[in-house]
């Protein structure tokens, strides 16, 4: 069975315009960008990922190359195809760079190398010919080895945490990527050693997207009660996939220790991802710990932005747990909307969630259960903390600040590095 597709691609069209945004980042921003793409005006840049729906890759894809184009530039963004057994390894790749101890065997090599030749066949002509080719993760990264006649540069852009790899799986993928022109990580304790350049580039969220703009009070409790929500008791939420990384059992056990003392109500809210195959059976894991369990909602996410927006806002405080997170743009979105994250002490979320001024680290259940305890005690903290929350996002973590950071790259390659843009 095949996934995804390449039948579809992206050649940036999108609703909005990169001028609507001038009142939330400013002139001087946006000028930048302006005069940053006029050295790039009629390059052709083509991103490649693993799917166009579910996670954080995708949905920053769907607002940069669209405004990669509006700026000028020939953009556009390529899905790969692949069978459940080439989602199965890339699952793997993604667990082995994350920490875990994974079987890769000669059997996995050979199912993702062959996965990448069925697509080659199919991108090669467009990727030789761009001028810059981003690539991002693992699934398409081998295409570069499939493509011997490349005009242009090559990027590989890693949203994991690669801090602390499974020697087996690093040993591999670095040789598939040591032939690009340059890397791209989402902080310093994730690169690696590789025979090529290395960038910084955190990754961001759009403002004015559906599952971010501002919504009055009528939206979100017409949007709570559609999808029968109660509001009688603070809610408690985490909004991420269904992924073992992500601790949904530890977010339960946590709110167990909470609701000894506040009454309070916890929605696990989740989806899964086409190029993700362990979804279905971490869900049902999450659904056997709550049980019968009172005052707990296990929940699919519809396909609606708008909904996950109304969620995180309608509630008291969000949680993101995880146990590795490249980024956490979930954890974005929450303090964006002015509330206090209680964020897993790793990856990315650590460069997001700083104690007592955006919400706090923690290590184990009992740590989030304590957080949570000190916040509901003190609801004044909550609206204090949710304040330095939303400036630190607009001052470091929205989609204008990537762009650049994207365009700076490509102009570096040929003008000179920018200082603004982190080199390790």
């Amino acid at each position: 069975m095949k996934k995804n597709g390449t039948d579809k691609v992206l050649e940036g069209k999108m609703e909005r315009s990169l001028e609507q945004y001038r009142d939330i980042v400013g002139d001087n921003c946006l000028d930048q960008l302006k005069d940053i793409a006029r050295h790039l005006s009629g390059k052709s840049i083509v991103h490649v990922n693993s799917t166009r729906a579910g996670g954080g890759v995708a949905e920053i894809l769907n607002w940069l190359v669209a405004f990669m184009a509006e700026l000028g530039l020939k953009a556009s963004w390529e899905v790969i195809d692949g069978t459940d057994e080439f989602f199965r390894v890339t699952k793997m790749f993604h667990n082995g760079l994350q920490g875990n101890d994974v079987p890769f065997t000669e059997t996995e090599r050979k199912i993702y190398e062959q996965n990448a030749v069925r697509n080659a066949e199919k991108l090669r002509a467009k990727l030789e010919a761009a001028d810059y080719v981003f690539i991002h993760d693992p699934q398409p990264a081998h295409l570069i080895n499939l493509c011997p006649n490349r005009k242009g540069k090559w990027v590989w852009r890693c949203h994991i945490d690669a801090s602390n790899p499974d020697p087996k799986v690093w040993n591999y993928l670095s040789k598939i990527v040591a032939p690009f022109d340059a890397s791209i990580f989402s902080m310093p304790e994730f690169a690696r050693k590789l025979p090529h350049s290395q960038f910084i580039i955190a990754p961001s969220i759009d403002p004015l997207s559906e599952k971010n703009r501002e919504m009055s009070s009528g939206e979100v409790d017409e949007l709570m009660t559609r999808y029968s929500i109660s509001r009688d008791l603070p809610l408690i939420t985490q909004v991420s996939r269904f992924d073992r990384f992500k601790d949904p059992l530890g977010v339960v056990e946590a709110f167990k220790i909470v609701r000894r003392d506040f009454p309070c109500r916890l929605i696990l809210a989740g989806a899964g991802a086409a190029d993700d195959p362990e979804g279905s059976a971490v869900h049902a894991e999450v659904l056997k710990a709550v049980g019968r369990m009172p005052d707990v909602m296990v929940m699919m996410l519809p396909e609606d932005a708008l909904f996950i927006n109304a969620l995180q806002r309608a509630s008291a405080i969000v949680v993101q747990k995880s146990v590795k997170e490249g980024f956490g743009l979930t954890v974005t979105e929450a303090l964006w909307k002015k509330k206090p994250v209680i964020g897993g002490n790793t990856g990315g979320i650590k460069i997001q969630v700083k104690n007592y001024e955006t919400g706090f680290l923690v290590n184990t259940p009992q740590e989030a259960a304590d957080r949570i305890r000190e916040l509901l005690k003190n609801p004044e903290m909550i609206g204090k903390i949710g304040e330095k929350a939303h400036w630190y996002v607009r001052e470091n973590f929205l989609l204008t600040r990537q762009l650049r950071d994207y365009m700076s790259l490509i102009s570096g390659f040929t003008q000179g590095f920018a200082s603004y843009l982190k080199q390790v």
